[in-house]
């Protein structure tokens, strides 16, 4: 291991020692070691930092932006172990955060691309893909938690699914109706058939028994959505698997509005299920429906004209 690869180690260490989990960007960062390695280059200089930042062209300047960023704490880092390291400047690449516009999937959408996973070669991660998808639609929980869960954490008896050590480190349980839990059931009957998982703890396992890649399952996807011809709504609205969550979270506002209940209450209970860490989080969910600012608006209209 060369002497960059044991710093990035290192830096690794010192970050997650303070919480940090840095999946993605130890990912970025041993690609651009390897793009260093490419050029024969043994230290980090700005112009080469931002020539890797900058790749591919064609893409959003953000993107760029945040590649640039995660170099620049690597190299913060390196500076203190070697003074001929240069640490990209701050305004470099400046960008400001575009958020996307959330795509929400009607219960059709979801059907057919749970249906779609059938097309999947393998009879295992067919059904595998099947019953990923759906219940990623019905609990809203996060891609990586759901790949992450372990055997232990489905409780069948109780109807549980436990996420642990998820995002900022909290776990919550998820409660499931019964055709989840059915559904969970047979997807397990399946899983310990493979021979090859049986030394797994993953809930979800590939054909070859172990956990799920988060990017292989994103390619996965993307497939299923060019099969069932899903297409982007505009530049920023386009077919994402994050975008079962919000769909998630839409429907779920949308049916305590309609049913005329306690909305406000409704939403403390759903960022508790969503695992968000406050409140304002959920409320995004709302702003970025127009369906939702309809009723909310309604809502509000006959609160104002005196209707109870």
């Amino acid at each position: 291991m060369n002497s960059l690869r044991q710093t990035l180690v290192d830096y690794l260490a010192v970050r997650r020692a303070l919480g940090y989990k840095l999946a993605r960007p130890e990912r970025l960062l041993r690609q651009f070691l390897t793009y260093l390695e490419g050029l024969g280059e043994e230290r980090v200089t700005t112009k080469v930092a931002l020539a890797w930042a900058t790749l591919p062209k064609d893409a959003d300047r953000y993107w760029w932006s945040s590649r640039l960023s995660i170099v620049r704490g690597f190299a913060a880092h390196l500076r203190a172990r070697d003074s001929t390291t240069e640490v990209p400047p701050a305004d470099l690449l400046p960008a400001r955060p575009c958020r996307m516009t959330p795509y929400f999937y009607s219960e059709e959408e979801i059907a057919s691309l749970a249906r779609a996973a059938a097309r999947i070669r393998s009879a295992h991660r067919a059904a595998t893909y099947r019953t990923l998808i759906s219940l990623l639609a019905i609990t809203g929980m996060r891609v990586g938690e759901a790949i992450g869960l372990d055997l232990s954490d489905f409780d069948a008896r109780s109807g549980l699914l436990t996420i642990r050590n998820a995002k900022f480190g909290k776990s919550r349980e998820l409660p499931l109706h019964a055709s989840a839990v059915d559904a969970l059931r047979r997807h397990l009957k399946r899983r310990n058939q493979l021979r090859s998982a049986a030394s797994s703890p993953a809930l979800f396992v590939s054909t070859t028994g172990t956990r799920l890649c988060y990017n292989n399952v994103q390619c996965t996807f993307h497939r299923l959505v060019r099969h069932v011809g899903l297409e982007p709504r505009s530049g920023s609205c386009r077919p994402r698997l994050h975008d079962l969550r919000h769909s998630f979270a839409v429907r779920t506002l949308l049916e305590g509005y309609r049913q005329g209940g306690d909305t406000g209450a409704r939403l403390a209970l759903l960022s508790t299920y969503l695992g968000h860490v406050n409140p304002a989080g959920t409320y995004w969910y709302l702003s970025a429906a127009p369906e939702l600012m309809d009723l909310a608006g309604a809502r509000l209209e006959r609160y104002l004209g005196g209707e109870s």
